[in-house]
């Protein structure tokens, strides 16, 4: 039984003998404590997040939380076993399980006895639960998001049937005005629906590589030719810039890539202003940010009013708006570029947005060559 950390018995599972270098192989960070609360071992994970030299140390040096030091006090006291969440200010805020177990004579391999401590310890590991933690509160802002999303036109179309069941019953002028209200709004909630499932695809199989290969030229001059009607209508001119003696073939899904597109000159369009220009530039780099040997620029610039630098960060962001009222004027759901970041992410691409210094705002996609 000398390689078992657990023996089993009529009651279960109980501690037989640490075996240290298991420890120090565990992802969660572990701490052996005497019955005075000095540190006698901390594992390798300890040792990374917490500092390297920590032994001897009281635990508060470590962690100053109260609830995790009265926790231990009471299992250092008697209590077999405590566990609870914890906030850990560093850098940034880490969330972590804290499970405080005591531990018996016998547990205890003899290089970690002290001499003048009670003949019984505690061990306590940390385990870092920030990214499921994260993962639940992007889950339910998701939901209230499409929640919210839903409800303002279903409200809407459901106010407006009731009247017209009522009040605008034989009102020709108002049942006219009503319905076109409808219709816009059952049209943003197909959007939103369409775009809702798109997501969840592009998520579904970011993890896959695409391995074909396609021309990202032609993907490019598709894109154009399926918005010259909208920019036409915008009164706004798309200018294509191809660099000369160029083949851009890449490993994609061409069906994603002409999504994402889309999406960035459609918008460059919409929010670019009335009577101006988007040029779409395509270029090869030496070298890109965060891609490994040459790749391909695809650049989407507008002169409109540009995007104030407080929102860049966060313009990925599910249904993240700099202009909401604006945004849902123009038919959008506050998903495309979260749907572009996805799937350039697959392409194990990087996405580009900034600010120019003179005018307007410009998207920029790299995908390896």
């Amino acid at each position: 039984m000398r390689n078992k950390i657990f023996q089993k018995t009529e009651t279960g599972l109980v501690p037989q003998k640490i075996i240290l270098p298991v420890l120090d192989g565990l992802s969660a960070a572990i701490f052996i404590i005497d019955g005075n609360r000095k540190i006698t071992f901390v594992n390798k994970s300890g040792r990374k997040n917490f500092g390297p030299n920590l032994v001897d140390l009281d635990f508060v040096q470590v962690i100053r939380n109260p609830d995790c030091l009265k926790a231990i006090d009471k299992v250092i006291h008697g209590k077999k076993s405590l566990q609870l969440e914890i906030g850990v200010q560093g850098t940034i805020l880490t969330t972590y399980k804290v499970n405080i177990s005591r531990l018996g004579a016998k547990s205890i391999p003899e290089n970690l006895k002290a001499k003048n401590s009670d003949n019984w310890r505690a061990i306590i590991s940390l385990e870092d639960i920030s990214p499921i933690r994260e993962a639940l509160t992007m889950r339910s802002d998701f939901v209230a998001n499409v929640s919210h999303e839903l409800r303002s036109p279903l409200t809407a179309i459901s106010g407006f049937i009731e009247t017209l069941k009522g009040s605008a019953k034989d009102d020709h002028e108002a049942r006219e005005k009503f319905l076109i209200i409808m219709e816009e709004q059952s049209q943003r909630m197909v959007r939103l629906i369409d775009d809702l499932l798109s997501l969840s695809k592009v998520q579904a199989s970011e993890h896959l590589l695409p391995k074909n290969s396609v021309d990202l030229i032609a993907i490019i001059k598709q894109t154009i030719a399926t918005l010259s009607p909208l920019a036409a209508a915008e009164n706004v001119k798309i200018n294509l810039e191809i660099a000369e003696n160029i083949e851009a073939m890449v490993k994609g899904e061409r069906d994603q890539l002409l999504q994402v597109f889309l999406n960035l000159v459609e918008n460059a369009i919409k929010y670019g202003g009335d009577g101006n220009q988007v040029d779409v530039v395509l270029s090869a780099k030496a070298k890109a940010p965060g891609i490994a040997g040459p790749a391909f620029m695809v650049e989407i610039i507008d002169q409109g009013i540009g995007i104030p630098r407080e929102h860049l960060p966060r313009l990925t962001e599910r249904f993240y708006r700099v202009d909401t009222g604006r945004s849902r004027q123009k038919g959008g759901t506050g998903l495309g570029l979260a749907i572009v970041k996805h799937i350039v992410a697959r392409h194990r691409g990087r996405l580009q947005i900034k600010n120019n210094d003179d005018r307007g705002a410009s998207f920029s996609v790299f995908l390896s060559q």
